[in-house]
């Protein structure tokens, strides 16, 4: 039988939440800044997953260190009641940081293939650990709100699609229980604080391939004696073009790149083999299977066609699912983060995102008896690189800002990583069971920025930015559903609302955000700082002596420069300067 949720739950604690949120953010803020500046690459994530273990430790769960490599499982039990568990990513990328954020990232590594390469948190990885971490304080300091059992998840390798998996070959569920409920986010290009969610497919499928084709080799000027691996190769590639355009229904969303190819060493030799790379992205698993019968009968019949000496090889190295919400938990959770933050910075996404994590493998999607869990995304983009950035529509603005994967991803610090601390640990409360009832509703704001003007109040206002908590939808809701986030006053307070058969390409969020510009706020409490559960000696760890890495495969993506500032809080002094440094 699933567990009771009440979405009101976390919003009758949320001053608690408040409360307790204001005082300990320093410190996710400061260790978030620490991992930025020392990424580790995929399952070389030694120094973070000690950050995480020590901080989850001084907070009272029993913590388990080695999961599936590097990983970190914290355990809270709190009395009889659902085991939510909350996950987040700990690897970074081989991406030179460009931001010019002054805890820029300067780390370098040798990849495993010995190349010397750098490495960024071009993805948010830094935010989501330092967002876990805290969220689990937070529900540490609140355990007479909520009984029920907190399963923590530092997960790593999700860069290479194989941390999760390997966490759960490790037995993570057997060892530690299995939980009623997953819960992750991820930060996006949308603007910094905004909650983005979507019922049923959210991110879709990717997989990897590698392709080796053999020739035989000569010299260039005897071409006829030799057999061409590179034409092969490139006949390859000309081939594939055509497997979207011509064999995927146009109704469906299919991408096919090859993002590698090598071959030779010298212009006047003709080479006797040709490496390609080649990965797909879909949202659902029948397309997915004919772009990769599609791959390998192109790839095959071309060697054949060039006369080649044997058979190509074809492998499929990397790859996951489609992450695919619960339903009836994402009305759940949105609800209860409408009721926390206020309608109108929650909204539901029309379409899902090409992108792919491996977060989907904790629902045991192949289980006869799944685990339902809720992926969301949480805004990153400073608003005043949102309003500088090409665009009239939304869409048009997201493929103009520097999203993940780019050198220039820098996300406004403080309002994301505010927004994405409460999301998680409301999300958690929202499932949670409690005794205690009538405790006082939030008030004020999560993160920092006036509540939108114009707007108009109702009669009976209440939400975490006294604006009103809109009733939820009945149900989830499909693409080409009305986009309900036009409810939101928050969002509909630039343009008028379109009418329901309208797209969301339409509508112009621009305006929007210049309402949201942020005032100064005093970056250190230090009168909180010394409230917090953490103790004030977690600088061992910052110093352990950097461990072997190893790089996540994949290319990073690029993107346009930022406008303007990255963070909207003052940036990092020198350590002395601020209270709690050993945090830092």
């Amino acid at each position: 039988m699933p567990h009771a949720v009440d979405p009101n739950r976390a919003a009758q604690h949320g001053g608690v939440v408040m409360r307790l949120l204001d005082e300990l953010f320093p410190l996710v803020e400061g260790f978030y800044v620490d991992l930025h500046k020392n990424p580790e690459l995929s399952h070389a994530e030694y120094r973070t997953a000690s950050g995480v273990a020590e901080w989850l430790t001084r907070t009272g769960y029993e913590v388990h260190k080695g999961v599936g490599g590097t990983g970190v499982v914290g355990v809270l039990r709190n009395g009889p009641g659902p085991t939510v568990m909350l996950r987040a990513d700990m690897d970074a990328l081989p991406v030179e940081e460009k931001t010019g954020l002054p805890y820029a990232s300067t780390s370098r590594t040798t990849d495993g293939d010995g190349a010397d390469v750098p490495v960024m948190h071009a993805c948010g990885h830094d935010a989501h650990t330092a967002c876990l971490v805290g969220a689990a304080d937070l529900l540490s300091e609140t355990r007479e709100e909520w009984s029920g059992t907190v399963m923590i998840v530092a997960q790593p390798g999700e860069e290479t699609l194989d941390g999760a998996q390997k966490m759960l070959a490790d037995g993570l569920f057997e060892r530690f229980g299995r939980p009623d409920v997953v819960l992750g986010q991820h930060l996006g290009p949308q603007p910094a604080g905004l909650i983005s969610h979507r019922a049923g497919v959210i991110l879709g499928s990717s997989a990897s391939y590698r392709v080796r084709v053999h020739g035989e080799g000569g010299h260039a000027s005897q071409p006829h004696t030799a057999v061409d691996p590179v034409l092969i190769a490139a006949n390859i590639v000309t081939r594939l073009q055509g497997v979207v355009s011509r064999e995927v229904s146009p109704s469906e969303m299919a991408v096919l790149t090859v993002g590698r190819i090598h071959a030779g060493t010298k212009a006047n030799i003709i080479p006797d083999e040709a490496y390609l790379e080649i990965n797909t992205r879909s949202l659902n698993d029948a397309v997915a299977t004919r772009l990769e019968e599609s791959i390998e009968r192109i790839v095959r019949a071309e060697a054949a066609a060039s006369g080649a000496v044997r058979e190509p090889e074809i492998e499929r190295f990397q790859g996951a699912g489609v992450t695919r919400n619960d339903p009836d938990t994402v009305s759940a959770v949105a609800s209860a983060h409408r009721a926390y933050f206020g309608d109108q910075y929650v909204i539901h996404l029309p379409d899902p995102s090409p992108s792919t994590e491996d977060f989907g493998y904790f629902g045991l999607p192949d289980d006869p008896r799944p685990i339902p869990y809720v992926f969301w995304f949480v805004g990153a983009t400073p608003h005043d690189v949102w309003d500088a950035a090409p665009g009239d529509t939304p869409y048009e603005k997201l493929g103009n800002v520097p999203s993940n994967h780019s050198p220039f991803f820098a996300p406004a610090r403080e309002p994301a990583l505010r927004a994405g601390l409460a999301a998680l640990t409301v999300a958690a409360l929202s499932y949670l069971g409690s005794d205690r009832e009538g405790a006082p509703a939030p008030s004020g704001s999560v993160f920092p920025g006036p509540a939108p003007e114009d707007v108009p109040a109702p009669a009976d206002a209440g939400g975490a930015h006294d604006a009103p908590a809109a009733d939820p939808p009945s149900g989830p809701q499909d693409a080409g559903d009305y986009n309900d986030a036009y409810d939101s006053a928050f969002l509909a307070s630039g343009w008028d609302a379109p009418k329901a058969a309208d797209s969301t390409h339409d509508a112009d969020m621009g305006a929007v955000f210049n309402s949201q510009d942020e005032e100064l706020r005093e970056e250190w409490r230090s009168e909180k700082v010394e409230e917090s559960t953490l103790s004030a000696d977690m600088a061992a760890f910052l110093d352990e002596e950097d461990e072997p890495r190893r790089p996540p495969a994949g290319p990073a993506f690029g993107g346009p420069p930022p406008q303007g500032s990255a963070h909207h809080a003052p940036p990092p002094g020198p350590d002395e300067d601020r209270p709690g440094s050993e945090y830092r």
